[in-house]
């Protein structure tokens, strides 16, 4: 099951309470306040981690609570600290406040941590209360509270690529021969209805290189309103740095110009985000083993004049789907930051000037 939204209520641990006692013990008369402070309550905490890829452990379990502080105890000890709680969130997942909107984090690599909500405070016990004037103070505090949140969680796929376009063109089809995901694959509209993963390699040893795709399910005209499946999928593609668009060039699709069906997905993609369509995109002409020859000429004839990358591929047949590999990974190649090399980034070490060898100098003497 993927699930991609969750809210969650949590509360941190509540301080103990100080402790109000007076040393008693035999031949120590008047041995004065001796009220140990409480303990501090336990911190929420939320790590990302690759070992979880949807937020469905959330979906069903909301509640969240830290353990509170131990009391304060007699003879100046002090009560036990809270354990802080560690929830562990998948890589992608953004944090938002509940009651106000804001956005805390942004999860983007494994290992992050983030305090979520802090423990109360120990309340101080007596003995902190004792004066000159004041031997046998009675006053002792209560620990705080412990904060309590409301916060809304939101996944979004890191993937390198994401395949869109309308149901039943075959973006399933695609993804499940170039890589080793499986979703389900039929002949009827909306298919797919939660986001596939597959990871794609390319070239071989030790020039390989590799890159995640994202099958999203099938948009249609109004889905940034709420049409078909609505927006519910269409942020995954915002962390996406190249879109394979897929136009169905057959006659099965019921769609007679495959040119609008390219401007609708366009126009829906840029009324959710309008950076999505200045994204580097390579536009695929699908299902070329029963094309149309007129719908794939005007097709082609678009893609000229607006200079985008374009294949006819069968994700049937596996007619042009190596070519289009390769051109999706130079493309996802092209998008990710450079990163230098190890020696460029370390400052070039110089060879020490030692004197020359006691024989050396013998020899030029």
């Amino acid at each position: 099951m993927f699930i991609d939204e969750a809210k969650i209520r949590i509360k941190a641990g509540d301080g103990g309470n100080g402790c109000m006692a007076f040393r008693r013990e035999k031949f120590v008369p008047r041995g004065g306040p001796s009220g140990g402070d409480g303990g501090h309550g336990g911190d929420i905490l939320m790590e990302s981690s690759l070992s979880h890829n949807t937020l469905v452990h959330f979906r069903f379990n909301p509640e969240h609570k830290a353990q509170r502080g131990g009391h304060g105890l007699g003879s100046n000890c002090s009560g036990y600290s809270g354990e802080h709680l560690t929830l562990k969130v998948p890589v992608g997942t953004i944090l938002y406040d509940e009651d106000t909107g804001e956005q805390i984090h942004d999860f983007t690599r494994a290992g992050e941590s983030l305090p979520i909500a802090r423990g109360g405070r120990g309340g101080r016990g007596n003995q902190h209360f004792a004066t000159s004037t004041h031997q046998a103070p009675r006053e002792h505090e209560l620990g705080r509270a412990g904060e309590e949140r409301h916060y809304r969680l939101e996944l979004r796929l890191l993937a390198d690529a994401g395949l869109v376009g309308f149901p039943n063109v075959g973006k399933s089809t695609l993804i499940s021969r170039l890589s080793a995901a499986r979703p389900k694959v039929a002949d009827y509209a909306f298919t797919t209805l939660e986001p596939n993963l597959g990871v794609v390699s390319v070239g071989e040893w030790p020039h390989e290189q590799s890159f995640t795709i994202a099958d999203l399910p099938g948009l249609i005209e109004g889905a940034h309103l709420g049409a078909g499946l609505g927006i519910q999928f269409l942020r995954h593609i915002e962390r996406t740095s190249v879109i394979v668009h897929l136009v169905d060039v057959s006659d099965g699709s019921g769609r007679p110009d495959p040119v609008d069906d390219y401007k609708v997905i366009t126009a829906e993609l840029k009324s959710f985000d309008p950076a999505l369509p200045e994204k580097p995109t390579i536009l695929v002409a699908a299902k070329i083993d029963v094309a149309n020859p007129d719908k794939l000429k005007k097709l082609r004839a678009m893609a000229k004049r607006r200079k985008l990358p374009f294949y006819e591929i069968s994700a049937v047949t596996g007619t042009g789907i190596e070519p289009l590999t390769y051109a999706i990974a130079e493309l996802v190649a092209q998008s990710r930051p450079i990163e230098l090399e190890p020696e460029i980034l370390a400052p070039a070490k110089r060879k020490p000037n030692y004197p020359p060898p006691a024989s050396s100098a013998r020899g030029r003497a």
